[in-house]
């Protein structure tokens, strides 16, 4: 299994492609990465203990917590026996945790600003440029430091030999449900220019279809969540039907753990699918730049929104546009429902109206309608920057898992789509 993914740097536009194996070993070497994962959770939370045991003036930084990394290793021989680097990897967790919090400070934003908690279930582990060793035939990994892990099978498709192991930059140890993996964080570019279709399009995103475009054409929503509900349910019961601390209860818990591994899957490969397909057959993509992050705080819509994987499709359009060279561009989502696709005149509806009727004899479905908004939307915010592109961009390793010195978010510097970007509107407006 390989998932391959874009990270872009936050000064500096870096490509990069995190190639995943699956690791092969034994329990003995699975009870060390365990150890070596327990070790980074504590590294992380004394950085962040650290940080709020200090004063304001002393200026803890990402490099004082690095200094703090060395100190730990001095005092803990658990800590002393994970790499050095793997060491300073995890202090760093701590510091983005930190900066996060400082950024959404600046920025104002309302509600909580993210505060830096302790973190309970740390799932992996980082390496940079030491501590691990490939074979000759790159189809194993030899951990060196003293913990313990040793050599593992490296299980996938993906032909690693075909890059420099120079430009390996970080390797991440990941537990999951279904076992473990090993990342792969490479510096290369990844490029593979599409021939131009010189066809545009509108995306409008929805829970009744995965989404309309401005050729009226509509996605049906798989509901991945929905469909695999009563299994999930019926496995979460088995959980508390077993005694405590048995092994039955850790057995159900799997079980319960590779269902919503599944369901998380399903989804990713369904975005990707799609958004390749609308990239290869559009020069210009539109979409909405909704603010899914607030939308989920309306109970009644969360679980379908969730299921929906508005986020997963922006992102993979995004890293497709960026590979294929094509344009992907977010616009404000503000009434693109309510609005006449032909007159421009505002038809108010609520969300049980489906159908967009207006005076100028103008019918259409709700989602078409502001497929076409979105798409004239987009044509308007090029006129003078033709060469504009997406915004708001932040990538993982779609896998639950990111590497967290290099996840960020992509701000191009465009007047045009800084007058689009709005405060976010309640969710009736942008839903309707």
């Amino acid at each position: 299994m390989i998932y391959v993914n874009i990270v872009l740097g936050r000064k500096h536009e870096i490509s990069m492609i995190v190639l995943e194996y699956k690791c092969k070993g034994k329990p003995n070497q699975y009870k060390a990465i365990d150890e070596a994962i327990r070790t980074t959770q504590f590294i992380r939370n004394k950085a962040i203990r650290y940080w709020m045991d200090n004063s304001r003036e002393l200026k803890i930084d990402k490099f004082a917590l690095n200094k703090y990394s060395t100190t730990l290793r001095n005092q803990f021989p658990f800590v002393a026996d994970l790499n050095s680097m793997a060491v300073q990897s995890a202090a760093e967790r701590g510091w983005t945790a930190i900066s996060r919090f400082y950024d959404n400070c600046k920025k104002k934003i309302s509600g909580k600003k993210g505060y830096p908690r302790f973190q309970k279930n740390c799932r992996s582990v980082e390496y940079k440029t030491s501590g691990w060793k490939l074979h000759p035939t790159k189809r194993k990994i030899t951990f060196t430091d003293k913990n313990g892990i040793g050599k593992l099978k490296l299980l996938g498709k993906w032909n690693i030999q075909t890059y420099n192991v120079k430009d390996i930059k970080r390797v991440r140890l990941i537990r999951r449900a279904d076992g473990y993996y090993a990342q792969f964080c490479l510096n290369i570019n990844v490029t593979d220019i599409q021939p131009k279709t010189g066809k545009e399009i509108g995306l409008d995103v929805g829970i009744e279809s995965f989404y309309t475009d401005s050729n009226g054409y509509q996605e049906v929503n798989p509901k991945f969540l929905r469909k695999a509900e009563q299994s999930i349910k019926k496995s979460q019961k088995r959980i508390y039907k077993k005694v405590k601390g048995s092994s039955g209860r850790r057995k159900a818990r799997k079980v319960y753990s590779r269902k919503h591994l599944k369901v998380s899957r399903q989804r990713n490969e369904h975005a990707k699918r799609i958004a390749r397909n609308v990239c290869i057959s559009n020069d210009v993509v539109v979409y909405e730049d909704l603010s899914v992050r607030n939308l989920v705080k309306n109970h009644c819509l969360a679980k379908s929104i969730s299921d929906a994987s508005w986020y997963l499709l922006r992102k993979w359009i995004e890293y497709f546009a960026a590979k294929f060279d094509k344009l992907a561009l977010p616009v404000a989502p503000h009434y693109t429902s309510q609005k006449c696709s032909n007159c421009g005149v505002i038809v108010k509806k609520s969300l049980s109206t489906r159908t967009h009727i207006c005076n100028c004899g103008c019918e259409l479905h709700r989602d078409t309608n502001a497929a076409i908004n979105i798409l004239n939307l987009g044509k308007q915010a090029r006129g003078g920057h033709p060469q504009s592109n997406a915004n708001g961009l932040e990538t993982s390793t779609l896998l639950g898992e990111t590497l967290v010195e290099q996840v960020s978010r992509l701000k191009l510097e465009s007047s045009v789509s800084s007058d689009l970007r709005v405060s976010t509107a309640n969710i009736t407006e942008i839903l309707a």
